[in-house]
């Protein structure tokens, strides 16, 4: 039992993005577990009242459970700064840079870490025009769960019938075919690699619906690729400035061997539900739901 169990720890989810409802399951998973080991807990839902209600909950810890815009791409953490509530999870900078894929790749290229060829463009010339060889992606920079993403397969394909409400910056990024392959990293450690599979591709139903795709813990790859994954996958996390908990996603094409794996992105504050990916990889090491989220709270601290 946690020498720490008793504070008040406040779990902040929902949120205003597109990924709102993960979010809520998130938070009320990882607000039960903390009841559990005996913390005090709040569950926040945020709104544009969220600093008044902090500041008339008082509480000793914030436990951030925001996916997607606002809640992990340096919005919310700097309210937290401000206010001098320690939170969990990656700091200002490091969240902004991760969310901003565009941005977190050119990071990635500096670090000698292989990702795909992409083209960060407006979303007006992305839908009108193909701008690299299909097959390929178009993708919101600073979206995360797959939200928004198009996978363009052929030329014949009609662009213009697949914008919907597109930010006005977009990423066309190259299709890897092959194999999903994800890494968590908890205490600068990795704890193993996952091979998700499913029928066509890890999209949002994918991620989030019962028996949409399946999860291999630790997944059945050669060793070279289970290795190289670790280490991009730490050295994303560091190059990053990551805190607690990160999570790196990969594609591999399996036909090209170490030369066929590319880092896709960092998520700075992976999902906690039933179906996600890193309580799974956890509990593979022998790391309860409740010990998973009861370290997560311990790493909690302001000047992240």
């Amino acid at each position: 039992m946690s020498s720490r169990t008793g504070l008040h720890v406040a779990v902040v989810k929902g949120g205003r993005s597109a990924e709102r409802q993960v979010s809520m399951i998130s938070g009320r998973e990882c607000a039960a577990a903390l009841r559990r080991v005996g913390y005090k807990v709040s569950e926040v839902d945020a709104g544009n009242d969220l600093p008044k209600e902090l500041v008339q909950l008082s509480p000793d810890i914030i436990f951030n459970a925001l996916h997607g815009r606002y809640g992990e791409d340096g919005c919310v953490q700097g309210l937290f700064e401000w206010l001098e509530l320690p939170y969990t999870h990656s700091g200002v900078q490091a969240s902004a840079l991760a969310m901003d894929k565009d941005t977190a790749k050119k990071i990635f290229k500096t670090e000698n870490l292989p990702v795909a060829e992409s083209i960060c463009t407006s979303s007006t010339l992305a839908f009108s025009t193909h701008l690299m060889e299909p097959p390929y992606v178009i993708k919101p920079i600073n979206e995360g769960s797959s939200v928004g993403v198009h996978l363009v397969m052929e030329n014949g394909d009609n662009l213009s019938s697949l914008e919907k409400n597109f930010p006005d910056q977009v990423l066309v990024e190259k299709f890897i075919p092959g194999r999903e392959l994800t890494t968590t990293i908890m205490h600068d450690q990795p704890l193993g690699v996952t091979d998700i599979i499913t029928d066509s591709w890890y999209d949002y139903d994918s991620k989030y619906n019962f028996g949409a795709s399946t999860h291999v813990v630790p997944a059945d790859i050669p060793k070279e690729i289970y290795d190289a994954c670790e280490d991009f996958a730490l050295r994303a996390h560091s190059a990053l400035g990551c805190k607690g908990i990160s999570r790196a996603d990969f594609r591999w094409d399996n036909s090209l061997g170490v030369d066929g794996l590319f880092l896709l992105e960092i998520n700075t504050q992976p999902g906690m539900t039933p179906t996600s990916l890193s309580p799974e990889q956890a509990r593979a090491k022998g790391i309860s739901f409740d010990t998973f989220c009861n370290w997560i709270v311990e790493d909690a601290s302001c000047n992240r």
